[in-house]
């Protein structure tokens, strides 16, 4: 009997305790707080281990983007010097495939939060080598568009996010200055075809501009330092 009395009164106890909680929360209309996510701090030294790893299918992430990620490929992007804030979206991107990529989806896959967090630091760490415009018959286009936009198709200009020179806003816009034409080219293309949907400002930006213009701004941007 004792001992049913004295479980009785435990539970009591633990019964009104849990009113209390449930009147304090109620009286200030907040659930207790979750715990913090306590993000690694972004080690540079594995993400060059990883980025220039080799791994069984004879590909590492150098293969096509150089060691330092300065690719020479024109089809491959320059990665060096790039917000890492913006890497880490694009892989995490092609992981989700959110952003479509055949090559960059099994890369992207195989890589954890972390990976993905320290190969992006580490590259971003690397200066991107600088580029030069070659069609001096559209330059002056080129600089219109990425200048100044064009007022009669409402295009807005591409310095207003990815500043004069190209170098963008860390976490916001990408550095694209220096850029290889052909690989904005792509990209431009991609958007306005629909072909590349993570970015919907992108998608209105590239559906007002033709091919010329898009090849124009391309080159310009690949000379910007």
């Amino acid at each position: 009997m004792k001992s049913f009395a004295h479980s009785l009164r435990a539970a009591l106890l633990a019964a009104t305790a849990f009113v209390s909680v449930g009147a304090s929360l109620a009286a200030d209309g907040h659930a207790p707080a979750a715990p913090a996510v306590v993000v690694a701090k972004p080690d540079v030294a594995k993400g060059d281990a990883i980025f220039n790893a080799t791994p069984t299918n004879g590909q590492s992430c150098a293969s096509c983007h150089a060691a330092d990620g300065n690719s020479s490929i024109a089809a491959n992007p320059k990665l060096a010097q790039q917000h890492p804030e913006y890497i880490l979206r694009q892989l995490q991107d092609f992981k989700s495939g959110k952003r479509k990529s055949a090559i960059m989806k099994p890369f992207a896959s195989a890589l954890s939060d972390d990976d993905m967090r320290n190969i992006a630091y580490f590259v971003g760490s690397k200066k991107v080598k600088p580029g030069f415009a070659k069609d001096k018959d559209t330059v002056a286009l080129g600089e219109k568009i990425f200048r100044g936009g064009l007022s009669d198709r409402q295009v807005p200009a591409c310095a207003g996010c990815h500043s004069p020179t190209g170098a963008g806003m860390p976490a916001q816009y990408p550095r694209i200055g220096g850029q290889h034409a052909d690989y904005t080219t792509a990209q431009m293309i991609a958007f306005r075809e629909g072909q590349r949907t993570n970015n919907p400002v992108m998608n209105g930006v590239a559906a007002k501009l033709n091919d010329r213009e898009i090849k124009a701004v391309a080159d310009y941007i690949a000379g910007l330092r």
